[in-house]
């Protein structure tokens, strides 16, 4: 994948962005079909001699019972095995629809059962990186899905825990005449299995490649994905030369040249930045001057399944310099800060009163500075976190920012806190009030 494509406004890219979410039944070849659009992630169905196996199983029973129906008679019963690629709940929701009565195994990495859980699920202090609760007009989509848990929320009702487990790096399995290697490449997820098809040469990754950059540090917190184990499976995915990939969200991509270039260049720009991080933590730049200075190179930052609509560079950043070297930035003024409200109290004698401070903000908005006008918000809130005209700036400021996003978790986020804001200004006014 070594095109480049033509860049929009920010919010209009993302508009572009969800055409990779229409709804599609695609055969990927002969005897391999996979849903896409239907649900938050992909379905994939592979077709043995007598009956079917999935792979992934959406989001929930409702997404499920619309992928059955779309598959039609290409699945055929009995399923005898459901693969999980890993324990997110948008690829894992829906077994219960799949297996029917039909009792299939359910296979999964022991690390899906026994790792540990993510704590964040998406949603804190008021923000939301899905925008499950953003009315249609303003919602686009969720970066790497259409929606997720807007339509039908996700729940675990239609989870089935795997009854066969593997370990280690490589499992082989013979179902119903269909040879599938379940190998451990954990990247997205600590559990993730891709699974491959010597004869067909197809791989199906699961999340440790879409079309976005890699969301190593999620925006609604967990740990750093680790990006030397992400490397090193895509590493190994490379070294099997496919024919055919099938990722968990979004189209499948063809081509034994074309498969490798992406999944290269998608390895290239995680080892990029990993390196590019750990040369300035060594420098001792902080984490702050690590996010101004460490960008991808144009030609890989123009890459269709490098821009940032779900992961983001930044972030990446500010993750691997915690991960490696903690909190603390090396500013001895930092160690020791102070506290939100005295900080604002000693800006508002500064400027000669909060007035002063509200005007100033009012101005720097007007001129279209919304980072700045939001940050002098905030100063207000810690001083009267119930000024009505600090929450409806801080608001005006927010939704400015989330237009100027191609990251769809960064502009569910600054909505969703956006509407937070107002609602507890008691106003529910989109403009400024």
């Amino acid at each position: 994948m070594t095109h480049t494509i033509d860049l929009p406004s920010p919010s209009n890219e993302l508009r572009v962005h969800s055409k990779n979410f229409r709804k599609q039944i695609v055969e990927v070849t002969r005897g391999v079909f996979v849903a896409i659009g239907y649900s938050a992630s992909n379905v994939t169905l592979i077709q043995g001699r007598t009956g079917s196996i999935i792979v992934d199983t959406s989001a929930n029973p409702v997404d499920a019972a619309a992928i059955v129906a779309a598959f039609g008679d290409r699945l055929v019963r009995p399923v005898h095995a459901i693969i999980y690629t890993h324990n997110h709940p948008d690829h894992s929701g829906g077994a219960t629809v799949f297996a029917g009565d039909d009792a299939p195994e359910i296979w999964s990495h022991e690390r899906l059962v026994t790792g540990e859980p993510e704590l964040a699920r998406g949603m804190r202090d008021g923000g939301d990186q899905f925008g499950i609760a953003l009315p249609e007009d303003q919602f686009i989509n969720a970066g790497i899905q259409r929606q997720y848990g807007r339509e039908t929320p996700h729940t675990r009702e239609g989870f089935l825990p795997p009854t066969r487990t593997f370990g280690g790096r490589e499992h082989v399995l013979h179902i119903d005449g269909v040879d599938l290697h379940l190998l451990h490449t954990p990247g997205e997820s600590e559990e993730n299995t891709a699974l491959w098809r010597p004869g067909p040469r197809v791989l199906l990754c699961g999340d440790d490649l879409y079309r976005s950059f890699p969301n190593l540090s999620p925006l609604r917190g967990v740990r750093l994905r680790p990006p030397e184990a992400w490397i090193a499976s895509l590493d190994r995915m490379i070294a099997l030369g496919p024919e055919h990939l099938v990722p968990g969200h979004m189209q499948p991509v063809h081509g034994t040249a074309e498969v490798t270039a992406l999944l290269t260049i998608y390895r290239d720009a995680i080892r990029f930045v990993l390196e590019a991080t750990v040369d300035g933590i060594r420098k001792g730049l902080t984490p702050d001057e690590l996010v101004q200075q460490v960008r991808l190179p144009e030609e890989m930052a123009r890459q269709p399944y490098l821009r940032e609509y779900y992961g983001c560079v930044a972030w990446t950043v500010r993750g691997i310099y915690a991960d490696r070297v903690g909190w603390f930035d090396g500013n001895p003024a930092t160690m020791f800060p102070l506290a939100a409200r005295a900080r604002a109290e000693r800006m508002e004698k500064m400027v000669g009163g909060r007035d002063t401070l509200l005007a100033h903000a009012t101005e720097v908005l007007a001129q279209d500075d919304a980072q700045w006008a939001a940050e002098l918000a905030d100063l207000l809130l810690a001083l009267d976190p119930a000024c009505d005209q600090a929450l409806c700036l801080k608001a005006d400021a927010l939704v400015l920012l989330a237009e100027r996003q191609i990251n769809a978790p960064a502009r569910n986020y600054y909505l969703t806190v956006a509407a937070t804001l107002r609602r507890r200004a008691g106003t529910e006014k989109p403009a400024s009030c």
